[in-house]
């Protein structure tokens, strides 16, 4: 009854905000004026918050940390000036009483009330790369579908730890779902087998070319708003999917509402990425294989999203229309 006052209700507990205040049936019921979900950095501003710590290095080294721990500030905080990029790692995620090196299992306990399940979605995703359905996902947990496991995807997506992701079919059965929390990612992969060990010898591993490419997607589906306006297509009404079948898969698919459609490829590399005549021919198949499935008629451009851009050769001339650098992820979105 009074005017005067603002009440904020503030908490980290996903599975309490959501189902007993934002979802609460009682007392809150249509009471909520503004709910804000707040998100961690993405690298515009993960950029801004290091550099005011005295964190000056190169944006592929910001890339590099964002992939392993992403844009948390509280793990952020904790780079110190003058680390290289395996130091900082190094020191949060694989020496004694480092930050990160046991993060993972206090998360999933101080978030969720028997987080035995959200642990089994997360373990049952990390397996996959390119995200599973539903179905792949009931199968992999052995939790039954119904309300219990709507509840537990709900509050990992709100949490932020996992994503969905329509299919260019707009079938419900066919939407896929991905772990995309650096930090859960990161653990799983490396963290978890490798405590006392060294991210300066595991950084050399073949592993880590699977991984960073995987990171990198991840990345990239983060920012798709500024990958749309790095194509200048910003003022055009877009859709962006996933479309898969038996013979190819495409990761980001910008479905333009001028008659065209943009597949996009995500390649991490260190240095300019190459085009090499078998992976023309990967392209073209797959550009193929899309075009027999698409709905209606419209034009189809290969665009390319990679850190320091493509190799100038006959394959990617031959393939490639257009192209985006990591610099276009680190603009401020508008």
């Amino acid at each position: 009854k009074r005017s005067d006052l603002i009440v904020v209700i503030c908490g980290s507990a996903a599975s309490f905000m959501v189902n007993r205040v934002i979802k609460d049936p009682k007392g809150l019921h249509h009471r909520i004026t503004l709910p804000i979900r707040l998100l961690p950095f993405n690298l515009y501003e993960t950029e801004l918050f290091l550099k005011s710590k005295k964190v000056t290095l190169d944006r592929y080294s910001y890339l590099q940390l964002y992939m392993a721990i992403g844009g948390i500030p509280h793990y952020l905080e904790k780079i110190k000036s003058g680390d290289s990029v395996p130091e900082a790692i190094d020191r949060l995620c694989f020496k004694k009483n480092g930050l990160l090196v046991n993060e993972f299992n206090h998360i999933f306990a101080s978030l969720f009330d028997n987080s035995e399940n959200h642990l089994k979605i997360v373990e049952a995703l990390s397996s996959s790369q390119k995200g599973i359905t539903r179905e792949q996902l009931i199968n992999k947990t052995k939790i039954s579908s119904g309300g219990t496991l709507t509840k537990t995807i709900e509050e990992l997506s709100e949490s932020g730890f996992i994503s969905e992701y329509m299919p260019y079919s707009n079938s419900v059965k066919e939407t896929l779902y991905r772990l995309t929390d650096e930090y859960s990612i990161f653990y799983l992969k490396y963290i978890r087998k490798n405590k006392g060990g060294s991210w300066k010898t595991l950084y050399s591993s073949r592993s880590y070319s699977s991984w960073s490419g995987f990171a990198f997607e991840n990345l990239c589906l983060k920012h798709e708003k500024l990958i749309v306006a790095s194509l200048g297509i910003g003022g055009i009404n877009t859709t962006c999917s996933s479309w898969r079948n038996n013979n190819a898969q495409i990761d980001l698919l910008i479905d333009r509402n001028d008659r065209t459609l943009n597949i996009c490829e995500l390649k991490f590399s260190e240095n300019e990425f190459t085009i090499t005549k078998a992976y023309a021919q990967k392209i073209r198949i797959m550009k193929k294989e899309f075009i027999k499935e698409m709905k209606g008629r419209k034009n189809v451009f290969v665009t390319f999203i990679t850190t320091f851009g493509v190799k100038n050769n006959v394959h990617s001339n031959e393939v490639m229309d257009n192209q985006v650098t990591m610099d276009s992820l680190f603009e401020r979105e508008t």
